[in-house]
């Protein structure tokens, strides 16, 4: 008997161009049919779902990064938000795919999802961990980490390390890669309670809270008293410049985010290209995409790390749907703590 149900899905009522608002936000419903969908279309009922501070990029009337990657493209008013999560198969005209199978991949702010041939999603194997660390640590998160610590930033043994925003759901899977692999680590955060995180309980040597340091500049040089060999910028602004400063001869910059600028009230950052040229420093931004062939190998890494227990998945889980708008204001006002999620049903 073919499934027929309503979706409820979250979308945006208007193009947004500032900081988010939980009123840019409304909830819709939809219909959903199996025989109206293309054939070999997949029926998943969420159950996790991933909030990011790229989201918004997306959201705006324009931003050069729309132009980048399908991943990025923008997304209108009204329309369909897609996001990496976690599901359950409920209805299937694919014959890989049977009811009750655990999915992984891109679905929706929805309560359900319909996977069409050709989108982005696979089987899931938890392999014996919690479904939300296969949105987090256990995918792009983690991957970003991973790939921004090593493939760019070419951190080796004994390397000091600089991670901002380090609290968040890249940053503390950065400083926890960078101490197994012999790395000096300090990270910045927004609050007490995140810089005793980062020390307390993911073994960082150091970090400060960005907010009581008076010149961004002076505070690295206490932290870093011999320099920074890589800095993992997730904020941009004068804190890329700062690290600029205080970096040694051939240190890396991975640039992975700048959360400072996404919401157009930020400055934007213009380090002393002078000192990028006389110590030949290499700055790189960059996508987890790039790096989909080195997946296997880190995905085998984080399970060691994480089923030992030397690595932690920081999450900060919303319960229900409704709790999309809010979660997602949080990440711009620094109300979360490690990976962002929503779980929208019980496994």
């Amino acid at each position: 008997m073919e499934v027929i149900m309503t979706n409820r899905i979250v979308v945006t009522k208007t193009h947004i161009d500032g900081a988010p608002k939980e009123t840019d936000f409304k909830v819709k419903s939809q219909v959903l049919a199996q025989s109206a969908q293309p054939a070999g279309s997949v029926i998943v009922k969420n159950l996790y779902v991933s909030v990011d501070p790229y989201q918004l990029n997306r959201m705006k009337s324009d931003s050069s990064s729309q132009s980048y990657s399908f991943l990025a493209a923008g997304i209108g008013p009204g329309e369909e938000i897609d996001c990496y999560g976690v599901g359950k198969v409920i209805d299937s005209g694919n014959p890989e795919f049977q009811e009750g199978d655990l999915v992984v991949g891109l679905l929706t702010w929805g309560e359900y999802s319909v996977l069409k041939p050709g989108s982005m999603f696979r089987k899931l194997d938890a392999m014996g961990f919690p479904l939300s660390n296969h949105i987090g640590a256990l995918a792009f998160s983690g991957l970003t980490a991973y790939a921004g610590l090593f493939e760019v930033g070419k951190a080796k043994k004994g390397d000091r390390v600089f991670v901002s925003t380090a609290s968040g759901s890249v940053g503390h899977l950065v400083g926890q890669f960078a101490k197994l692999h012999g790395c000096y680590v300090v990270g910045s955060a927004g609050s007490k309670a995140k810089v005793e995180l980062l020390k307390e309980k993911l073994g960082f040597d150091d970090a400060f809270n960005y907010k009581d340091a008076t010149d961004l500049r002076t505070t690295l040089k206490k932290y870093f008293p011999d320099g920074i060999d890589v800095y993992f910028d997730n904020v941009g602004g004068e804190m890329l410049e700062a690290a600029i400063d205080n970096m040694n001869a051939f240190g890396r910059v991975a640039v992975c985010g700048v959360i400072s600028e996404y919401t157009g009230t930020g400055r934007r950052a213009a380090p002393n290209m002078v000192d990028v040229i006389y110590k030949r420093l290499t700055i790189r931004g960059f996508l987890a995409n790039d790096f989909m062939s080195i997946f296997p190998e880190f995905i085998s890494k984080a399970c060691e790390h994480m089923g030992s227990g030397k690595m932690v998945s920081i999450e900060d889980i919303s319960i229900g749907l409704d709790s999309i708008p809010s979660a997602f204001v949080d990440l711009f006002t620094g109300g979360n703590v490690g990976k962002k999620i929503v779980q929208i049903a019980q496994e």
